[in-house]
């Protein structure tokens, strides 16, 4: 009897980026970068009015944000709004307390102050544009 052989093919994917549309790149850039301590990992020029800007937390090896500035009205009109209104980006820390300090002493705006939930530490903040983040210390 001949067995007949099972080829499985183990995909792997990951998210490498997400769009977040922005109004100007290098506004966008010294908010992340300068605020909110992110890392700039790249920025190209791909045409006179189209870059590949690309920033992510210091020391974070996973998903990054593409900085993409709005090119129509309709984009325009998401800046700021992505998500209607509901948390958009969640970042998490080692240390909360540290990075909550950062967010006051760089006055960006707190929407919920800090909580205890069953999954962590959480504050709600907002970006230059309004998105709402959440920062998260995981419970351990």
């Amino acid at each position: 009897m001949i067995t007949p052989i099972i080829k499985i093919t183990i995909l792997k994917q990951k998210i490498a980026h997400i769009a977040l549309v922005v109004d100007d790149y290098d506004e966008a850039i010294d908010f992340y970068t300068r605020k909110l301590n992110f890392t700039l990992v790249e920025d190209t020029v791909m045409s006179v009015e189209k870059r590949w800007v690309i920033v992510a937390p210091t020391g974070s090896n996973g998903c990054s944000l593409l900085l993409a500035k709005a090119a129509s009205d309709d984009q325009r009109s998401r800046v700021g709004n992505q998500t209607g209104g509901r948390v958009f980006l969640f970042l998490h820390t080692d240390d909360f307390e540290r990075d909550f300090q950062n967010l006051v002493n760089q006055k960006i705006k707190i929407i919920r102050g800090p909580a205890c939930e069953p999954y962590g530490t959480v504050a709600v903040f907002e970006d230059m544009y309004g998105n709402l983040w959440d920062l998260i210390q995981p419970a351990t």
